[in-house]
């Protein structure tokens, strides 16, 4: 008798690496982590993550969850992989790490950016990759490495990204899937490297290094004798290669359920904004920037802006207000003050002040890229508290997020879906529905990144005959009931966005002024 009745997702992020049972209809049977960790340079914007660790705290996350889901082995029918984006991640001979992998935190590239976006070829590869170029990119990295560093591309026998290092330990495959190859060196049309788009970059005696495209929805390969003695997983048990761990937690979340105009914010330290539209209906904006990922769902891609700071903007108010009390004697930590946040946001003013959410080191990479962009209240007068500074902070957040979506073109998203911890605030639901001006809804699901590729396993197993009729199943009786906002707080965000642009169109020369002390340091 087969009791394989679990799906293993494993979903490998900046700081935490998660690995997750569900079973066949969706439901999160138990969830284990480990905590990984990155080293910073703040001097010269390195951002390295040790590939070896990596790996090694992914088989400690699937052995926690081994204590906590009786009989896993026996019962694990497939295992998904998704992992943090974009990165550079270099593997040479004998599948061992060249150096630690630079992540999307480093910013070292953004001479090499700036030099390729005034390139005459700059128009030609965004309208191929539907992508901006950015620091974080891997595209853009290894055209600064070629530059500056060729030592590590000389060393390297391909490059992978995170999800398809951990793919790599797990079943000897070198491959990325469509989602990553497309946008950074390839065309979302065909979901293929584009050569124009290897040009442009000046990396084409690098193609050898990028490795075959295969599609975790259709192909998965066995997982080796060697990944299993490590895991205490069984031998051969199929594994499928994820998306971009943006796009696997989009469709965990309900990006795309089969409605028209549907969209998702991903509302964590750093904001990601997706919209599910067929490929045919792409707009791709004058400024050069935001993503198009596909889906792995026949004929959709998701259109895609992501900003460097979104709840990190209000840990870093709460983290003021903590270090000030804290050096009077006043011991009060991050959780105290968040439980006060709906109280704030309750006596606080609607749209008394403005505030540019910018607060992040690595600056801005959408609806706009300026690696100097920093954050800043408007309005402050005697009169306003904390309060108002919470609550002009959530706003801020809101107002971001229409920008992002207004820069994938077309009216706003007919609903929005949210998933991420700060959602839990129906005070901060409310205030970002208005902001955006649409209806609402949340996903009850806790585990949405390591669910969407899941979900991907499942198709490819054959559990179910398409995504359409899993996320029936997964995701479609998770969903809320949609929210919406109230109409006169519409209207008071509505006529203040505006002037939200308005100001962050005319401060970039304020903050290059303000970078120049740092120059020379």
């Amino acid at each position: 008798m087969d009791n394989r009745d679990i799906i293993l997702g494993l979903d490998s992020g900046t700081s935490v690496v998660k690995a997750v049972a569900f079973d066949l209809e969706g439901q999160q049977l138990g969830c284990a982590s480990a905590r990984n960790r990155y080293s910073r340079s703040e001097g010269h914007g390195a951002a390295l993550q040790s590939m070896s660790q990596t790996w090694q705290d992914a088989v400690a996350a699937i052995r926690k969850l081994a204590e906590r889901v009786d009989n896993l082995a026996a019962r694990v029918v497939a295992i998904a992989v998704t992992a943090q984006g974009d990165g550079t991640w270099l593997v040479g001979a004998g599948n061992r790490p060249v150096s630690d992998a630079w992540i999307w935190l480093d910013a070292r590239a953004a001479r090499t950016v700036e030099s390729l976006s005034r390139s005459p070829l700059s128009r030609m590869r965004f309208e191929a990759t539907g992508t901006g170029l950015n620091t974080c990119q891997q595209s853009a990295q290894m055209a600064h490495m070629d530059r500056y560093h060729p030592e590590l591309l000389n060393g390297s026998e391909v490059a992978l990204h995170c999800k398809d290092w951990l793919y790599l330990n797990l079943t000897g495959v070198r491959a990325t899937d469509p989602s990553e190859a497309s946008f950074t060196f390839g065309n979302f049309r065909t979901r293929r490297y584009d050569d124009n788009v290897i040009a442009a970059l000046g990396l084409e005696h690098r193609r050898h290094l990028l490795p075959d495209i295969v599609d975790g929805v259709e192909t998965t390969h066995p997982l080796t004798a060697e990944a299993a003695a490590l895991t205490g997983l069984r031998a051969g048990t199929p594994v499928s290669l994820g998306y971009v761990d943006m796009v696997m937690t989009a469709l965990g979340a309900g990006v795309h359920t089969g409605e028209a105009n549907t969209a998702c914010s991903v509302v964590g330290s750093t904001g990601v904004h997706l919209r599910a539209v067929p490929t045919e209906s792409v707009w791709l904006n004058d400024e050069q920037t935001g993503y198009v990922i596909p889906l792995p769902w026949p004929g959709y891609v998701t259109q895609v802006q992501t900003n460097m700071a979104s709840t990190l903007n209000l840990d870093w108010l709460l983290h003021v207000a903590s270090d000030l009390l804290n050096s009077f004697g006043c011991e009060v930590d991050h959780a105290r003050l968040v439980q006060h946040i709906d109280r704030w946001l309750s006596e606080a003013k609607p749209g008394a002040l403005l505030y540019h959410p910018y607060i992040s080191e690595a600056g801005e990479r959408g609806p706009f890229v300026n690696a100097e962009a920093r954050a800043s209240f408007v309005g402050l007068s005697y009169r306003h508290g904390f309060g108002d500074m919470v609550r002009a902070v959530i706003e801020g957040i809101g107002f971001a997020a229409r920008d992002c979506y207004q820069a994938m073109g077309g009216a706003m998203p007919a609903e929005l879906r949210l998933t991420g911890g700060a959602i839990r605030s129906p005070q901060l639901r409310q205030i970002l529905s208005a902001c955006v001006g649409v209806p609402v809804r949340s996903n009850s699901r806790e585990e949405t990144g390591a669910a969407g590729a899941a979900m991907m396993a499942a198709v490819a197993i054959g559990a179910y005959p398409s995504m359409a009729r899993c996320v029936e199943t997964w995701v479609k009786p998770l969903l809320d009931t949609p929210e919406a906002p109230p109409p006169e707080l519409v209207a008071r965000y509505q006529h203040l966005f505006g002037t939200y642009q308005h100001l962050r169109s005319e401060l970039p020369s304020v903050w290059h002024t303000l970078h120049q002390p740092d120059a020379g340091l």
